[in-house]
């Protein structure tokens, strides 16, 4: 019988959301394999990969949903990529104190509009974003609205981690930057880790070198029962 349903997978830095699919349909012998929600290669945390036709439909609706990440952000450099991956674009020596940190986070959250990056996945007139900007070039892209509530776990300059929970569509790399510059400081995304996503948890995910390991059985980790669907 033909697997199929939902597995929560702990995503490690360094492997692209693709490769994970990739891995997953070898491993499983299943070619319909999608995922409700890509991480950056650098990024980590809970990943949910649908696994066959009638799951692999529901996309949509898992993504829908509102998401948790833990980030960490690197103040003084930005980059083109808004992450740890890009080129430095700019750079500043300016050193926030913490009182002024705590003002502009305490701020900068609710309702925001958000313009997509450059290197995204999002498609404007038929073409993904990274694929104009890895040519070099740089395109108008309309302003989303999005939600953001963000809480300061830990500052120590140059690193600020935030607690930032987020509706559908938010890129945290793009809140990383526009906070930088509000800040006088510029900044970039220097971590993140998906900690939630709808009612699911991190803490709940079964790490992927675990998944691969041909001794386990991947049935035993799959959700198929639709009643526990977010």
């Amino acid at each position: 019988m033909m697997l199929e349903g939902y597995l929560l997978v702990g995503k490690p830095p360094g492997i692209t959301s693709f490769s994970i699919i990739h891995k997953l349909r070898k491993q499983t012998g299943v070619k319909k394999i999608g995922h409700a929600g890509t991480l950056d290669p650098f990024a980590e945390g809970l990943m949910i990969v649908l696994i066959g036709r009638r799951f692999t439909r529901l996309a949509d609706h898992f993504m829908a949903k509102d998401k948790a990440y833990r980030a960490t952000l690197f103040l003084g450099t930005a980059t083109d990529t808004h992450d740890p991956e890009g080129k430095i674009v700019a750079e500043s020596m300016k050193i926030p104190d913490a009182t002024e940190v705590e003002e502009t986070v305490r701020k900068f959250q609710g309702s925001l509009e958000q313009i997509p990056p450059m290197y995204s996945a999002k498609k404007v007139g038929g073409k993904r974003l990274y694929d104009i900007a890895r040519k070099g070039r740089e395109i108008p892209r309309a302003p989303c609205k999005v939600f953001i509530e963000a809480k300061i776990l830990r500052y120590e300059y140059p690193e600020l981690e935030l607690d930032i929970s987020c509706s559908k569509g938010t890129y945290i790399r793009t809140y990383a930057d526009d906070l930088g510059k509000l800040l006088g400081s510029f900044a970039h995304l220097k971590k993140l880790v998906r900690v939630r996503s709808g009612k699911f948890l991190l803490s709940d995910a079964v790490p992927l070198e675990k998944l691969l390991d041909p001794d386990v059985a991947i049935c035993d980790y799959i959700r198929h029962d639709v009643d526990d669907l977010p």
